[in-house]
């Protein structure tokens, strides 16, 4: 039995139609193993840090028609939410799992938040070729960094102080039959090599 990773079975709860049947579906096949990583990356974040995170899973409790496209589990310094801070998630779209560090729209003193990675324009253009920009992240698709100049990243990042709902998030992803989660330990390992990355930008 595997405790943290998924199979692409897994990944097809997001083919069940209907809110409470694709629930059900994400409560047997994935939110175990959410439940497992928020555990492990909270105490993981908390080493690394000195700090003490909170995991935040997913929900989805204010749906009442339509069924969730993504769920997740986030990371974050507050006990009581997630989205006013920037933060760490570990989650799965039916075509994708990602892992990223970000300000979400809703983030308090966002146009200050999101100034980091203006200040560590070198690190995040030096990330290794598999990450990329999610400036959406209700939305699958996300762009390489290495497939962006430095005037689109300038432009994503000043779109975060300049619009309501401006989004600015590093990610790396990985396909659901990926070789990473073929066992806990090569999905562990690959998942604390990504964050060692994505707390470069964390302050």
């Amino acid at each position: 039995m595997t405790k943290y990773t998924f199979k692409p079975k897994d990944f097809k709860s997001f083919q069940v139609d209907g809110l409470e049947a694709r629930m059900e579906a994400l409560n047997e096949y994935i939110r175990p193993q959410l439940n497992n990583l928020g555990e492990h990356f909270a105490q993981y974040l908390e080493t690394i840090t000195g700090e003490t995170f909170y995991p935040h899973v997913a929900k989805h409790a204010r749906r009442s028609v339509n069924p969730p496209k993504d769920t997740w589990v986030a990371f974050a310094t507050n006990n009581r939410g997630y989205k006013m801070l920037p933060h760490f998630q570990i989650g799965l779209f039916e075509e994708q799992l990602f892992v990223m560090y970000g300000v979400m729209h809703e983030a308090k003193d966002k146009a200050q938040r999101v100034v980091v990675f203006e200040d560590k324009f070198d690190t995040l253009t030096n990330l290794p070729n598999d990450y990329s920009i999610s400036l959406d992240h209700m939305n699958q698709t996300k762009t390489l960094i290495s497939e962006m100049s430095e005037d689109d990243l300038h432009k994503a990042i000043d779109r975060v102080k300049k619009v309501k709902k401006g989004e600015f998030f590093v990610a790396r992803t990985l396909s659901p039959g990926a070789d990473e989660l073929k066992s806990d330990k090569s999905f562990i390992n690959f998942l604390e090599e990504t964050f060692e990355q994505l707390l470069k930008f964390y302050r």
